[in-house]
This record gives structure tokens, sequence and C-alpha cells, in this order.
């Protein structure tokens, strides 16, 4: 049995009870994930600080790979996420958003789209500065060599998928921010001379979204702009929940150097503890990790066991469903083990 070796971040809210969900289903796979655990809730960043990030930043760049959990965002100390994409240089975000059958949504088209955005820069870089009372400023920068890597990062995700790549961002009222951005994209796109490339205006391609999304497959956008669009995009499909994320470092020469995987949904302080949580997003991102470290059978399998268990009507409660997060992580381990062979 191949063995991986995974940095599990641990955080805040439901953290634990998506954790247990994790590690059920890892159990039923045919490959051992042995799980390294870092506690990054808020109480641990308050208790040790900047050694809690010391520490999963030196386990990460040692296996090379993460799964993490919601985290609060503190005044204390800020976003965990924040930090731990400047610390590893994740400068490109992957999430993927498609239609669920069995779930319940108040748009009636389907979609599958992979949103692949700078992981660094844009607004989110400077919180700003007061110039007296009434004014506030903030810079935003936009970088050629992250940019490239999500360019080349939405290419090749689109030669697998056999599509096309849309550029999206403000480049003509941000000429230079956005106007690099398109350039490199621009160029990259010179690289892949077979796949259909196009780029559109930011807040057009929302609305063209919503009339035709059959048109879109692979988008690239600067850091903030990816971050509004797949929210919103998860709330078509029927929840922010429902996404999963992955992170990516690289090489100059554009190898993937560091990977983490994570629900992108929040904390639910609310039902924490409560075993009511919807572990989708969290096993989506375990599927997603399977299939970065090469286990593509696994992935593949989970990802259709967790689709067929909700289109079957084993779902939690926030969508529609009656189970507790126990029990639709067995009807997913189930369902797995089926496909797999190993029931």
């Amino acid at each position: 049995m191949k063995t991986y070796r995974v940095v599990e971040l641990l955080g805040d809210g439901i953290s634990a009870e998506l954790s247990r969900s994790v590690h059920a289903i890892a159990g039923a796979l045919p490959c051992r994930l042995e799980f390294t655990a870092v506690d990054l809730s808020a109480e641990a960043r308050a208790l040790r600080g900047a050694a809690v990030y010391d520490e999963a930043e030196t386990l990460m760049r040692q296996t090379k790979v993460a799964l993490k959990y919601p985290t609060t965002t503190t005044s204390e100390d800020g976003s965990p996420n924040k930090i731990l994409r400047e610390r590893c240089q994740f400068s490109v975000i992957h999430r993927p958003v498609m239609t669920i059958p069995g779930i319940e949504t108040n748009f009636a088209k389907s979609i599958d789209i992979d949103v692949v955005r700078i992981g660094t820069g844009g607004t989110y870089e400077d919180a700003g500065r007061r110039i007296g009372p009434d004014t506030a400023v903030s810079l935003r920068v936009i970088e050629r060599l992250p940019s490239r890597h999500a360019a080349r990062f939405a290419f090749k995700l689109a030669m697998v998928r056999r599509s096309g790549v849309v550029s999206s961002s403000k480049y003509t009222i941000q000429k230079q921010t956005d106007g690099l951005f398109e350039e490199v994209c621009g160029n990259v796109a010179l690289d892949y001379p077979g796949i259909a490339y196009r780029r559109e205006l930011f807040d057009s391609m929302l609305a063209s979204i919503i009339m035709r999304p059959e048109r879109y497959a692979v988008i690239v956008t600067p850091n903030e702009y990816g971050d509004f669009l797949s929210d919103m995009l998860c709330g078509l499909i029927g929840s922010v929940g429902l996404g999963d994320s992955s992170s990516y470092a690289f090489a100059d020469s554009g190898v993937i150097t560091m990977a983490m995987f994570d629900p992108a949904g929040g904390t639910a302080p609310d039902i924490a503890g409560k075993n009511v949580c919807n572990p989708t997003a969290a096993l989506l991102a375990l599927a997603s990790l399977l299939r970065h470290v090469g286990e593509l059978d696994s992935a593949k399998a989970l990802r259709s066991a967790l689709l067929d268990a909700i289109a079957q009507g084993e779902k939690t409660g926030d969508i529609g469903g009656k189970l507790k997060c126990d029990e639709f992580t067995a009807a997913v381990g189930r369902r797995l083990q089926a496909q797999l062979g190993t029931a």
C-alpha cells in the first residue's frame, strides 16, 4: 500500500467534524494517508503566535502537500489563509464549481467552471491608509510571474478538459495593472495554439455567465476577481459550502513545488459540535489532493461516490436531506468501497 505524508491543518468551528469525516473516508482508500496535524485554531495561534506558522510551513515544505480546514480570521493575527499564501508563496488558487444533481438551487442551468485566480497581489496585499478624515487609499499590485503561473495552470487545465480559456479583468479601466495581467495571458496563449482563448471584461462576464454558463469552462483572473467569482458560482449551485479550493506554489520553471487543499466554506460556529455540518467540500478537497499525488482512480471514485450519494437523496440537512455529518460520511464510504472493490 502506497503511503503519502500529508500535513493536516486543523482549524476552528466545524474543523474537528470535517477532519473526522476525512479520516473516515481516508481509511477506505487503497492507499495510506499519513496525517501530521498542526493546530491552527484561533486559540493555538493566540497562545503560540508565529511559532504555529513556523511549524506548519516547515512541515509543508517537507511533505509538499497539506489539507486545511476552516480557520477564523482574528484582529490579532489576521487571516491564516493569507499568511500561509505569503509564507508558502501560493501564487495560484484553483476552485472548481459544478452543478451537483440532487441539490435544489435558484438557478436552472448547469455549471461546470474552473476558476483559476492569482493567489497574491490585487487589492488584498494592502489594507490601505487614511488620508485625512474623508479619504482612504490602497495599493493594487499585479506581478508578471504569478500572472504567468495562473495563466499556464489555466491552459494546462483546459488541455485536460478539452475546453477553452477565458481571461477576465477590468483591463479597459485598470489599464496598467489588469493590462499587465491580460498581456501575460495573451502571451501564454501563444504557446497553446490549439486552445480557444478570449478575454472578457469582468462585469459583463458575470452577466454572461448567468445567461449562458455553457460558454465557460476555465476562467483565469486576478486575485480579488476570482474570489468574488468563485463565491458567486457556488451560490448558483446551492451553497458556498459546496466548493473546494486548491493552492499551488511554483518554481520559476512552472513546476508545482507545494500544494494545499481546503474546503472553501467558513467555520460555521453556530453548528460546530452538533454533527450537522456538510463535509462535501472537505471530501472534494480530499479528492483533489488524491488527484494531485497521482491516485487518479481513488480521486475519481471518491468524487463519484460523493455525487452519487447526494443524487440518491443521502445528504445533510443544509441541502435538503436528513443525514447527520457522520451518517452522510458513512454513506459516501460505502459507495467508495463498492466502486473500489474493497467492500
